[in-house]
This record gives structure tokens, C-alpha cells and sequence, in this order.
């Protein structure tokens, strides 16, 4: 049976994968462990220990930094002034005190593996170059982490990669900048501690991750419920616009003029190339949106849409959907429930109907499993007591039920053949956009 030890990696591997799947990203296709990776460790180590670059102390083994002639090329700082400000633990065993540690030898209860050099388990950082050069290679692209991250950490990885192989480590750092909440820092200690999970108990995953990207990776990031809401408004647009061009009849298939496009396209990817500037290629997404609207206006205005115009806006939808799944954002702008007057059947009041709404829209009760599908039905079912209304002239109640609707966070539009509705995503509820259309 698995150890308690082994349990508890297990216990948040998965929910830190639970998490990565609620927000919708890929999962990696390897995901390694530094525990079965401990004769990789140590065989660099030995690599080491032959280059002179690691010597022993008592069943401890470090690396000897002044023996690579690069430390602090990452973090542009000379020897002297990192160990002025290092973070280092005082060992008057080592040779110097940037030394850090590639092996230790095990203390009483601590976890321990067979070694040349005794029972003992790997420092903090050797995991990490056995792990990179056995799946990416002796050198490979790109290296992400923390800016925290840049010393000690990277920096010895690239002192015990780059001294084993003599070639070089990573080409390219990504170091990303901190999270604060509300503009603090955020620590359990303030009270103000925001996990994955708990956002996505209050707004729904596109949201979250379009205010991820709305920075620059590199700066910091303030988050606050306010900028989440505003960021599921912004997406609300874009979820607005793609139905919209679903209901002209412009469908999903991309049309033949896809050249007139190509300004949008070459602006997304001058950002992207710009340091991954994120926060300018998503809001090409939304300059393309604002450009779409107005042919919208246009197809709209017009008794018949050219066919021309409804090309170019089925080149606009698929070109918003393709480059948002760049950044990893699904619009599922395809989920609009669509029903007819007739279909309807009218088995209990307004009210009674308005009731449940009210029911299932309340912020901390408990949520049917079947909740999106109960919250369509029972809004088909006030579109349809408020279509009835209307053809019996009692104006005074079909726009009481218009006002309940809007009341409780939904957006009304009439057209001359159907009322679509639309529940503003900033709901508390963990909830895509729910569109709902009543063909009359």
C-alpha cells in the first residue's frame, strides 16, 4: 500500500490536475516525478564530481559555484553581490558559502534513497536538470517559472546542467511576476488568500483566464473580484457577436475572403512575438469584434444580407474563435437553447415559474446538478407566458415579466421573429453564458 508520504503527493497532484481541467487547459503530456527520478540525480552528480565541480562533506555533496565561470549570468549579478544578499544556509563545512547543496545525507524519520555517497535524498535543485535533459534534451527552447524562481533557483540549474554537459541549458526565460488581491500581497496571513478553486465557485473559467492574460506575464497582476466581473462582460461581447452571426445565418464554416482578414491576424501575431504580450493580442480580439459589429449593423439594416457581407462575417467569427484558442479561451458561443411558442406548454403560472427562477438564481443555495438545463427550461417557459401576453394585448403583464427577467441579471432583445435572452455571465454562479432563444 502507498506510504503517507506518497498519498499525500497524490492527494494534491490531483487536485492541482482537477483544477488545470475546470479551467480547460491541456494537461501536459509528461508530467515526471523527482522520486523516480533519483538515478538521473545522481548520475549528473557523478558527472559533476568528475569535472571538479562537486566535492563531499560527510555524505553531502556541493557544487562548487566558483568552479563555473557563468554563475549569475542569468541573474546579471557577479559572485560578490550574490552572496552579499543570498539566501543561504550557514555551513561552515562548505567551501564557500554559495555552495549549494546536490546531495544530503539522510537524517532519522527523513525520507532517504541508496546513493554512492550514503543514504540520502537530492537537493532542491538537481531534480529539475535530470528531469529537463531526460524528456527535453541537453539544451531545449523555453524555461518558465516565478521571478522568485531566478536565484537560487535557475541559476543553479544552469550551474549543474551547463557543467555537466558543457552546452547550454535553456534559450529562453519566462519568469512570471507575483499575484496581488485588491492591490496586497496575497498571504493567508491578510485573509486574502485566492485559490484556482475558489474563483471558479463565483465567475466561470474564460473569465478568469481572459484576466490572466489581460497582463503581461512578466508584470504583476492584481486580482479583485470587480476585474473578473468586468473581464465576463468583455467576453459576454464576444459570446454576443458570435451568436449574433449564427442567427444572419452565417453559420461556423469559414467563407472564401479571408484576405480582407489578414490585418487582424498579423496584429495577434506580432503581439504573441512580442514576449508573448498577451494582454495586446487579446485586445485584437476585441478590436475584430468591435469591426464585426459594425458589418453586423450593416447585414442587419439590410432586408436581405449580401452574401458578401455574411462571408466576411463568417470569416470574422471563425478568425475570433481561432485566435482565442491561441490563448486558450473557448467562446461556446453554440450553446443557445432554441425553442418555438408552439413547443411550449404553459402547465403553471408566471409566478410560480418566476419562483423557481428565483430559487435556482440564489446566491449560496444548494445547485441541482442539472442546473443550466432547469434554468433554460424555466426561462423558455417565461418567454413563452410573456409571448402570450403580448398577443392577448395585456402589456402590463408581459412586461412584468420582462422586468423580473432583467432583474435577475438577463438581457432581453426582440426582433420581429424571435426574443433572445442572455444571463450576464458576472452572476455569482459558476455558469457559462446561458442564452436562451423563443422563436415566435
Amino acid at each position: 500500500s502507498a506510504s503517507p508520504r506518497d498519498a499525500l503527493a497524490r492527494r494534491y497532484i490531483e487536485a492541482f490536475q482537477q483544477d488545470m481541467d475546470a479551467l480547460g487547459l491541456r494537461r501536459a503530456e509528461v508530467e515526471p516525478k523527482a522520486t523516480e527520478h533519483i538515478a538521473e540525480m545522481i548520475q549528473i552528480i557523478q558527472i559533476l564530481e568528475r569535472r571538479g565541480l562537486a566535492y563531499l562533506v560527510e555524505g553531502d555533496v556541493y557544487y562548487a559555484v566558483r568552479g563555473f565561470r557563468n554563475y549569475g549570468k542569468l541573474s546579471h549579478r557577479s559572485l560578490e553581490d550574490l552572496k552579499a544578499g543570498a539566501r543561504v544556509e550557514v555551513d561552515e563545512r562548505k567551501r564557500d558559502p554559495l555552495d549549494f547543496a546536490l546531495w544530503k545525507a539522510s537524517r532519522p524519520g527523513e525520507p532517504a534513497w541508496d546513493s554512492p555517497w550514503g543514504p540520502g535524498r537530492p537537493g532542491w535543485h538537481i531534480e529539475c536538470s535530470a528531469m529537463a535533459s531526460k524528456y527535453l534534451g541537453e539544451s531545449f527552447d523555453i524555461h518558465g517559472g516565478g521571478e522568485d524562481l531566478i536565484f537560487p533557483h535557475h541559476e543553479n540549474e544552469i550551474a549543474q546542467s551547463e557543467g555537466a554537459t558543457g552546452k547550454p541549458f535553456a534559450r529562453y526565460w519566462l519568469h512570471n511576476g507575483f499575484v496581488t488581491v485588491n492591490g496586497e500581497k496575497m498571504s493567508k496571513s491578510l485573509g486574502n488568500f485566492i485559490t484556482v478553486r475558489d474563483a471558479l465557485t463565483r465567475f466561470g473559467p474564460e473569465a478568469l483566464k481572459l484576466l490572466l492574460l489581460s497582463t503581461n506575464y512578466r508584470a504583476p497582476l492584481d486580482y479583485s473580484e470587480g476585474a473578473v466581473q468586468e473581464k465576463a462582460r468583455a467576453l459576454a461581447g464576444i459570446q454576443d457577436f458570435l451568436r449574433a452571426v449564427q442567427r444572419l445565418g452565417g453559420g461556423q464554416a469559414p467563407g472564401p475572403a479571408r484576405e480582407q482578414l489578414s490585418p487582424a491576424e498579423a496584429a495577434f501575431r506580432e503581439a504573441m512575438d512580442d514576449d508573448f504580450n498577451t494582454a495586446r493580442a487579446s485586445a485584437v480580439l476585441f478590436d475584430l469584434v468591435r469591426e464585426g459589429n459594425r458589418f453586423l449593423h450593416e447585414a442587419n439594416s439590410a432586408s436581405a444580407p449580401e452574401p458578401s457581407a455574411l462571408a466576411t462575417l463568417r470569416n470574422m467569427a471563425a478568425l475570433l474563435r481561432g485566435l482565442g484558442a491561441v490563448l486558450g479561451l473557448e467562446f461556446g458561443e453554440g450553446g443557445a437553447v432554441v425553442t418555438s411558442y408552439a413547443s411550449v406548454a404553459l402547465a403553471r403560472s408566471a409566478k410560480a415559474a418566476l419562483e423557481e427562477l428565483e430559487t435556482l438564481l440564489t446566491e449560496g443555495a444548494p445547485r441541482p446538478a442539472d442546473l443550466e438545463r432547469r434554468l433554460a427550461g424555466v426561462v423558455q417557459e417565461l418567454l413563452a407566458h410573456r409571448e402570450a401576453a403580448r398577443r392577448a394585448k395585456a402589456w402590463g403583464t408581459a412586461d412584468s415579466i420582462r422586468q423580473a427577467l432583467i432583474r435577475h441579471g438577463f438581457r432581453l432583445e426582440d426582433t420581429q421573429m424571435a426574443t433572445h435572452v442572455l444571463l450576464e455571465p458576472s452572476d455569482a454562479l459558476a455558469l457559462p453564458p446561458l442564452a436562451v432563444t423563443l422563436v415566435k
